[in-house]
C-alpha cells in the first residue's frame, strides 16, 4: 500500500511559487507513505503523520523558496507508556546534499519501537522542482 501525504498546507498563493520540496518515504510493515514537505516559517504549525498507528513521523522544512535555514525530522513511538515518545531526532543544516533522489539527503534511517523491536525506515531527498 503507498499513501501520499503533506505536512505543510499551503496556500494558493504558496503553491504557485513553491519550489522547494522535501520529499520523504516512510516504510513500516509493508506500507510505503510518501510525504511532501515545503518550507514553512513557523516549525510548530507543521504535524505529524501517522505510520501504522505504531510510529509517527514529522519532516519540518524552515525557511522559504529562496533559503532553506534548517530541515528537521523526528520519529515517535506511539506503543509506549506516555505516547507519543520521541525516539528519533535529526537536523540537516545546509549546505545540502544535491543528490535529489530518495533518500539523497539523509541516507536511510531506521528508527525502532521499544515494544517488540518494531522498526520503522525513513528516507528524503531536498528538490527544486515543485510537486508533479
Amino acid at each position: 500500500m503507498v499513501i501520499v501525504a503533506s505536512t505543510a498546507m499551503p496556500t494558493h498563493a504558496e503553491t504557485a511559487a513553491a519550489a522547494t520540496v522535501l520529499r520523504c518515504q516512510v516504510r513500516y510493515a509493508s506500507d510505503t507513505i510518501h510525504i511532501e514537505t515545503r518550507p514553512v516559517a513557523n516549525p510548530y504549525t507543521v504535524t505529524s503523520q501517522d505510520i501504522g498507528e505504531r510510529f509517527r513521523f514529522k519532516a519540518v522544512m524552515v525557511g522559504n523558496d529562496r533559503q532553506v535555514d534548517y530541515i528537521a525530522l523526528y520519529a515517535y513511538d506511539m506503543a509506549m507508556p506516555g505516547a507519543p515518545l520521541l525516539i528519533h531526532e535529526v537536523v540537516h543544516q545546509p549546505p545540502f546534499s544535491s543528490n535529489t533522489t530518495v533518500p539523497g539527503l539523509t541516507g536511510w534511517n531506521h528508527a525502532y519501537s521499544a515494544r517488540l523491536g518494531r522498526e520503522m525506515v525513513y528516507g528524503c531527498a531536498l528538490t527544486n522542482k515543485a510537486a508533479p
